[in-house]
């Protein structure tokens, strides 16, 4: 690897750990190293993919992207509960209003049903509570 590469590649791993940041605080000591060797198949430009390119190209902030995650989630039936409760946890954290929550799982309506958006809204109501009462 020449220096101008591994300059560039350094770059945009330290920019994939701000955004890891932004999608969650307690990523705050995010090490690429420690996901390689957790995942040591993974090839690099995998790495390089997800976090320095696909997810801090500029035009979305972190609330939007978990805004959108929440859509997904619940268009697939809100089954996936434990993801969708950590989605809204860092959603919230990264400045999203319940109402914009809200509103994003209403919009899915037309997309997974009302039975998949009735799940998200009970889903993020209790997490409402979770964190109104800490």
């Amino acid at each position: 690897m020449t220096d101008a590469f591994t300059k560039l590649f350094a770059q945009m791993m330290a920019s994939g750990q701000e955004m890891a940041r932004a999608f969650n605080p307690a990523l705050e000591h995010f090490d690429m190293r420690a996901m390689e060797k957790l995942v040591p198949t993974m090839p690099s430009d995998m790495l390089e993919m997800w976090f320095g390119k696909t997810f801090n190209r500029e035009g979305l902030d972190a609330k939007t992207r978990l805004l959108l995650t929440i859509g997904a989630i619940t268009v697939q039936g809100a089954l996936a509960e434990p993801q969708l409760r950590m989605t809204i946890r860092q959603a919230i954290a990264a400045g999203a209003t319940k109402r914009e929550i809200a509103e994003t799982i209403f919009q899915m309506s037309m997309f997974g049903g009302l039975p998949a958006m009735q799940k998200a809204l009970e889903i993020a109501q209790s997490v409402y509570a979770e964190e109104d009462q800490e």
